[in-house]
Formats: structure tokens, C-alpha cells, sequence
């Protein structure tokens, strides 16, 4: 039985940012009709790890959201794009 990997989503954030926050919650709204086809992986813009990989992906600003290592948005969609964007993975 082939079972398929979960599909990595990935949002920059900062904990001082309320855009920031507004994504994280419609995130997590959004996601759970997904049921397990992704991964949420929640990456803190501030800490050293966090710095490194929005400088090598070119991030100026957060939120920023990674669909499958690809920057699909760089601040704070509508849900219903958000869903849209899921639904075409």
C-alpha cells in the first residue's frame, strides 16, 4: 500500500505581527476539512532558523505562507482563496 506524503505548508510569522495571527487562526479554520493531505509547519521569522530561510527565500515581510516549498502569499488572503489555493493541491 502506497500511502501518500503530506502536502508542507509553512507560515512565517512574528509573535508581535496581527496579520500574523489572523492567518494562523483561518489556517488553522480552514485546514482540519483538508483532513491529514497537509502538513502545518509554523517557522518564527525572529529566531535564528526562522532568519535564515526567509533571507534564502527572499521574505521581506510576514505573514508569508509556503504551499510545498512554493510562496504562495505574502500577506493574509481571503479565506476564500485560501481555500481555493488548497483545494487546487
Amino acid at each position: 500500500m502506497n500511502k501518500k506524503e503530506p502536502i508542507t505548508i509553512e507560515i512565517f510569522y512574528t509573535l508581535t505581527c496581527p496579520n500574523c495571527k489572523i492567518l494562523k487562526r483561518m489556517l488553522d479554520d480552514v485546514l482540519p476539512q483538508f483532513g491529514k493531505k497537509f502538513l502545518l509547519k509554523k517557522t518564527h521569522a525572529n529566531m535564528p532558523i526562522g532568519m535564515i530561510r526567509t533571507m534564502k527565500l527572499g521574505i521581506h515581510s510576514v505573514p508569508a505562507l509556503l504551499i510545498d516549498n512554493e510562496l504562495v502569499f505574502r500577506s493574509v488572503p481571503t479565506k476564500e482563496e485560501l481555500i481555493n489555493k488548497l483545494s487546487s493541491y
